[in-house]
């Protein structure tokens, strides 16, 4: 018995009435179109995922995002001048102590 009101939104509906008008081979290349475009924008979403939280864990900086204390017009990323090299009395080079894993340069 049909009440009037449709149990499909009207996307859905717009949907099946294009793919009723097509051979079913055509059908079900389009759906399987459609479900390899979902299933593939999952792995992606998942990847990204696993990939943010294994460089948060391991404290790397995210590929292509600005550290906390870079953003806006400050980060420069892959437009900031090169370093410069250090030279003279102060650097020592080759001869300089190594460094721990926890010091950072003054």
């Amino acid at each position: 018995m049909y009440t009037g009101v449709p149990l499909a939104s009207a996307k859905s509906q717009i949907f099946e009435a294009v793919l009723g008008f097509l051979p079913d081979w055509v059908q079900i290349t389009v759906l399987a179109l459609v479900v390899l475009a979902v299933v593939a924008s999952w792995v992606v979403k998942v990847r990204r995922r696993l990939a943010r939280r294994r460089a948060s864990r391991a404290g790397l900086p995210l590929a292509g995002a600005a550290q906390p204390a870079q953003s806006g017009a400050d980060f420069l990323g892959p437009y900031a001048p090169a370093q410069r090299q250090e030279s003279g009395a102060d650097f020592l080079g080759a001869y300089a102590p190594a460094q721990r894993q926890g010091d950072r340069p003054a």
